[in-house]
């Protein structure tokens, strides 16, 4: 293979999946990683990317699919990037997740396994999501074969996600198998009404539009939340809209917009004002019910939330008379489920916000023995503090992917719990943080969960013991 050049690889056996929904090939001495493709495809190749070690490239022709090749049920498989396994085989899925967060521990976090259970696969593949945010785009993304055809094309504009790696490319979404009604025709609505009245979609390259961002949340109970985000105030044409929605969705539970005039589309920092209904919404699990706000987290998929939020409470093995510490503790969801089986439980988070919420749901749930705090973790979570409320017999610890700092870490070890509970959306920093805590701890129980079909994410739950 000459240097620095790109060549068209042919006939290549894509081998195994890797990371974040590519898979591999091996090209002499180095591996090729090949989006859209499963094990036992042959295919041709063009390298787009050529590194010492490994190359990237795209398909250009099939010569034989794999036998483990499924149809993609959704349209815009491929070009938006948010199910890259639609391709597979659901049970295939599970197994290469599965797989993937057994590699990790052992091969990151050097631990020696035992009880690894298998899998909690979701019961339902499609429609799982409680929340999708969409991006308004002045232009539609268009695809290669559109642009290889030649023939002159309308750039109308969309509204659905952005194409991976591409900021300001947004792929036109007519229907997302992700999330239920009436998530579909509220989007498809407000495209419509915005076309037929005028308004403008965001340039996200020249930051000038009207239309910004939708973010659309649904619960188990039937409630629904649309916040529509304005590039800029204009009063008439942002009223005449809301009220548009209103009529069409009657049964919208909390409609809320913002005005953002920033540079990015984050809005955690913004004002977030209600128009219509409540500013929240409710979600239940096992009868309690837990207050939704505009910026709370929840976890995206609230069946499978239910079944890991089980499975860590089991392994918590709870007694009622233990001090739990629930760190990254969010809205307070896990302090607040496993509340009746502990003496008491102390949430630890660092969005202030986050933890008004998680007060309130433990008013409305009426549930005593808890307590929250804000801060960043590794400067609230201190020897001080745990001599203040009670070393914590159990710690459970959910934190975001990037991780728990060192400091964290090295508290939890002074701290000693009986028990740590490790639930985690990336397997690779948890068993990293596992290995950090080897020297005390074993590792008792590994319980996977998949909270989201046809991506190659997973979440994991560990149960480490006093070594």
């Amino acid at each position: 293979m000459a240097r620095g050049k790109k060549p068209l690889l042919e006939n290549i056996e894509i081998k195994k999946i890797a990371a974040e929904g590519k898979s591999i090939a091996y090209v002499e001495d180095k591996v090729l990683f090949v989006p859209n493709t499963v094990p036992g495809d042959i295919v041709d190749v063009q390298v787009t990317r050529k590194r010492k070690s490994f190359l990237e490239g795209l398909v250009t022709r099939m010569h034989h699919p794999s036998e483990l090749r499924i149809k993609p049920r959704c349209a815009h498989f491929g070009i938006c990037g948010g199910c890259k396994w639609q391709n597979l085989p659901y049970e295939a899925q599970l197994q290469f997740k599965q797989q993937e967060v057994i590699d990790n521990l052992e091969r990151i976090g050097k631990a020696e396994l035992q009880d690894i259970r298998p899998i909690i696969g979701a019961a339902r593949q499609f429609e799982y999501r409680n929340k999708l945010e969409f991006t308004f785009s002045s232009q539609r993304f268009l695809t290669r074969e559109e642009i290889a055809n030649g023939a002159e094309i309308e750039r109308t504009p969309a509204v659905g996600f952005h194409v991976p790696g591409l900021f300001d490319k947004v792929v036109d979404i007519e229907h997302c198998y992700l999330q239920g009604s009436p998530s579909n025709e509220i989007r498809n609505f407000i495209r419509s009404y915005a076309l037929e009245h005028g308004l403008s979609f965001y340039h996200i390259r020249e930051q000038h539009g009207f239309l910004r961002t939708l973010v659309i949340r649904t619960a188990s109970t039937g409630e629904v939340m649309v916040i529509l985000a304005f590039g800029h105030e204009d009063t008439a044409r942002r009223e005449a809209l809301l009220n548009a929605l209103v009529q069409a969705f009657p049964g919208i539970t909390s409609l809320m917009y913002v005005i953002n005039e920033k540079l990015n589309d984050n809005l955690t920092d913004q004002d977030i004002l209600c128009y219509h209904g409540r500013d929240h919404i409710f979600e239940e699990m096992e009868g309690l019910r837990f207050k939704i706000g505009p910026k709370s987290f929840y976890q995206t998929n609230s069946e499978q939330a239910y079944n890991l939020y089980k499975a860590a409470r089991e392994l918590a093995n709870l007694t009622g008379k233990e001090t739990v510490y629930d760190l990254y503790t969010g809205t307070g969801t896990i302090a607040n489920f496993i509340a009746r089986q502990a003496k008491q439980v102390i949430g630890i988070e660092y969005v202030p916000e986050a933890i008004e919420d998680a007060k309130v749901n433990s008013a409305i749930n009426g549930i005593g023995n808890t307590a929250f705090y804000a801060g960043d973790m590794k400067d609230v979570l201190t020897p001080e503090f745990i001599e203040r409320h009670g070393r914590p017999e159990v710690i459970i610890t959910d934190p975001p992917r990037a991780g728990m700092h060192a400091d964290v870490v090295k508290t939890i070890l002074a701290a000693a719990p009986d028990r740590i509970v490790y639930v985690s959306c990336n397997s690779a920093t948890q068993a990293r943080d596992i290995q950090w805590l080897s020297p005390a701890y074993r590792v008792a129980a590994v319980q996977p969960v998949d909270m989201f079909p046809h991506t190659h994410h997973v979440e994991n739950i560990v149960l480490l013991q006093k070594a």
